[in-house]
């Protein structure tokens, strides 16, 4: 079949960067002869015209310039269509992509697009809101909402961000509900992962896979500021974890388990993000993986990377 790719970008703004950008996609692609068209992101996230361009037009690829959430709101549109997604990274974050050992440089991410196959990876659903990779409740979505306020974006002011809500940062009371058993618990955030990235490098779940059926459960507990801080980078960042079946294992530091399904009480309303992106929290929350949601194009696994 021959290939037709739709790029997805944000719309140019007149920065040499995107320009650059739109150039290197428009040469690169023409060289190898492939169909395309460009087309600007929305605001809305609504991407429904996808699913008739794919049937109309015979689009094979759909591949998105941009981050995490502009990479969720696609696939979430896409699960039961024949179509494989690629990424240019050109977010804040990335932590998908570089989960899937895709490129930052736009000539190696190109050559990713050209060269790679699309596999099957994992999502989940937080009550309804479509997943492609992290939900997080408590400090990383405080840090998340007030970030997405800034005038400015980037590593830089994601730090300060971080700074600035780790000194005022109180934990939050939660029921957590894990295949029939229950436990209560005083946490400053809990991320649910398909992915073992927060984006920027920085590991949240160290043994998680995009493609195993599972999610994996971080909670940071309750306790004091210098202590949850070496906590995290120990525990987490060092990947030495805490590994238990039974969910109750509650007076560790970090909680740590695998599960396909959870339900997290959310008895303060702690503030919540969605693959990065600020969204509505809810006082009960239902998760549950989605397997093989869609189709990621991605660089083939090397022997020694299979686990």
């Amino acid at each position: 079949m021959q290939r037709k790719i739709i790029y997805l970008i944000n719309p140019i703004s007149g920065t040499k960067k995107k320009e650059s950008a739109l150039k290197i996609i428009e040469q690169r692609t023409q060289q190898q002869n492939i169909h395309f068209e460009i087309i600007h992101t929305n605001a809305q996230g609504n991407y429904y015209f996808l699913k008739e361009k794919i049937e109309n037009e015979g689009i094979t690829d759909i591949v998105v310039c941009g981050g995490d959430g502009t990479v969720s709101q696609v696939a979430s549109w896409l699960i039961e269509e024949d179509v494989s997604i690629g990424i240019i990274p050109m977010g804040s974050g990335n932590g998908l992509a570089l989960a899937a050992k895709i490129p930052k440089k736009i000539n190696k991410a190109l050559d990713v697009i050209f060269q790679c196959k699309g596999r099957y990876i994992d999502s989940f659903f937080i009550n309804d809101v479509f997943s492609c990779m992290l939900c997080g409740l408590g400090f990383d979505a405080q840090v998340a909402h007030d970030f997405a306020k800034q005038p400015t974006r980037g590593l830089g002011t994601y730090i300060k961000q971080t700074f600035e809500n780790f000194i005022t940062a109180q934990p939050y009371q939660f029921e957590i509900v894990n295949q029939g058993k229950s436990f209560a618990t005083n946490a400053f955030f809990i991320s649910i992962a398909n992915s073992n990235q927060f984006g920027n490098q920085f590991t949240i779940a160290p043994k998680a896979s995009l493609n195993d059926g599972l999610l994996d459960i971080v909670i940071v507990k309750k306790m004091s500021k210098m202590r949850m801080l070496a906590a995290v980078i120990k525990q987490i960042m060092s990947g030495k974890i805490n590994e238990h079946d039974d969910p109750t294992f509650h007076k560790k530091d970090v909680l740590y388990f695998q599960t396909t399904q959870l339900i997290i009480h959310n008895l303060e309303e702690a503030p919540l993000h969605v693959d990065g992106d600020p969204a509505r929290t809810a006082k009960k929350l239902s998760i549950k993986v989605i397997p093989d949601a869609f189709k990621l194009i991605q660089p083939a696994i090397k022997k020694n990377q299979v686990k």
